[in-house]
């Protein structure tokens, strides 16, 4: 089993500073790899580049490994935030399971990595902030402050470049890693073990290979997520400067931590949009009275409860309501705690991971049936991505609507919830739904290549 370990050691210097907002994609494409964004409904948008300290770990141990190894990076820390929005964090995500990073294209990636960034640039509320971030024997308060004024000098004399965004790259060719009549032996197979009992439910995925016409645009098309998921989690981890990116707008949230209050949400049940707002309407009313998507909606969200119950000393749900977004429609309960003690961030993502949502019940079982079954690594795809602070605080999503790219290729991952009454087509037809969100930012629409329907 490898230990968590970290390319820097304490101490850790930090030094942050007020700046005019330089445009994104300028600021993006100007900061060097490892570069890393994160931004969700009510957080800061951050843009990190390079790596002050690097955490990785892999094996069954490998969430309480990063939890110690960022409390050695944290400790003694000489900090000056300006702003709470702006402190240090870091920022990375753990693989699906134990060995799910072993195959293309997740070789790049460590089942476990975090990182903090040698430069953040923080979009806040109150401002935009950049941080120099300096950690190890050769940290020194004198060298972050240069650096630091250097940054922001740099960053001052970005431009917009030419007015418009990149274009999508366009798709050449797709591959999918399981055809029309795989996955309907392999929905009806998981249907059977749940009507036999052995499972209550099971979340089965697929995974597709695009290869791109130009190179993708990055900066653009997380740009382009932002304008179109305002109210998702939005992500993009660059594990090393190699050229893989892992990038998405995910609408789940897995927890988030402040101080002793927990925030998280049961997402499960899904229904296109429709093409006229009446259509819309029928639509969502449809998902509400919908047997078989509320009943797995309800497996996802009694489970979260019970997750969270040692933790806390209270839990409560909100009501079950219909979240829509570009392309689907979500049955959502939001779920709120108060912890009866302090607790890492760590400890809750550990608990809750997988959510029902993305594995299954029994989890031991859903896993094994899981492995069974997908002909690929899951990777980082489902799996827990986010944010750490000192305090222990954090905020981690789901990492599904998502892709792992290179600058000419892009694989996609989407997931379906299997329940007694699922049936093989409709679910094909919700993976298709689920691909969009980064389809859409792929496909040129203009000759670009479809994705055969077989």
């Amino acid at each position: 089993m490898e230990r968590a370990r970290s390319t820097s050691a304490p101490p850790l210097v930090s030094r942050t500073t007020a700046i005019d907002a330089p445009p994104f994609t300028a600021a993006f494409d100007a900061l060097s790899a490892p570069r890393t964004t994160w931004s969700a409904p009510d957080d800061a948008l951050v843009l990190g580049s390079g790596a002050a300290a690097t955490l990785t770990a892999s094996g069954p141990e490998r969430f309480a490994e990063i939890r110690t190894a960022a409390a050695d990076l944290f400790d003694a820390g000489d900090v000056h935030a300006g702003t709470e929005a702006a402190r240090p964090r870091i920022f990375g995500g753990f693989a699906f399971h134990e060995g799910a990073c072993d195959g293309d294209p997740w070789e790049p990636f460590p089942e476990a990595r975090f990182a903090l960034p040698r430069v953040q640039l923080t979009f806040a509320d109150n401002g935009t902030w950049l941080t120099v971030n300096a950690a190890g024997p050769d940290a020194a308060v004198e060298a972050v402050e240069d650096r630091l004024a250097e940054e922001a000098e740099r960053l001052a004399a970005l431009d917009g470049g030419v007015p418009g965004a990149p274009p999508r790259p366009g798709i050449t060719e797709t591959r999918r890693t399981t055809g029309r009549e795989a996955w309907r032996g392999s929905v009806e197979a998981a249907v059977d073990r749940i009507r036999g009992g052995e499972l209550r439910k099971v979340v089965l995925a697929q995974a597709l290979e695009a290869d791109l016409a130009s190179e993708f645009p990055r900066a653009a098309t997380l740009e382009r997520l932002a304008g179109k998921y305002a109210d998702c989690h939005r992500y993009c981890f660059e594990p090393d400067e190699g050229g893989s990116a892992f990038f998405g707008a995910t609408p789940e949230r897995l927890v988030s931590l402040r101080g002793r209050t927990v925030e998280t949400d049961a997402l499960a049940g899904t229904t296109g949009r429709g093409e006229t707002p009446a259509e819309d309407e029928w639509l969502a009313q449809e998902l509400l009275e919908d047997a078989k998507n509320v009943h797995e909606h309800r497996l996802v969200a009694d489970t979260v409860r019970d997750q969270l119950e040692p933790f806390a000393a209270s839990v409560s749900a909100g009501e079950r309501r219909v979240r829509r977004l570009a392309t689907v429609q979500h049955l959502h309960t939001p779920i709120t705690a108060e912890l009866s003690d302090d607790r890492h961030v760590l400890e809750l993502v550990e608990a809750l991971h997988p959510t029902p949502a993305v594995g299954g019940l029994p989890p031991d079982r859903a896993l094994e049936t899981i492995h069974e079954t997908e002909p690929f690594d899951r990777g980082w795809y489902a799996a827990p991505v986010g944010w750490i602070d000192a305090a222990g605080n954090g905020a981690f999503a789901v990492a599904i609507r998502s892709a792992v790219a290179t600058p000419r290729q892009a694989t996609l991952f989407a997931g379906v919830g299997l329940v007694a009454d699922s049936d093989p087509d409709r679910e094909w037809d919700e993976v298709q739904l689920k691909y969009r969100p980064i389809l859409d930012e792929l496909e040129a629409g203009d000759g670009s290549v479809g994705v055969a329907d077989d």
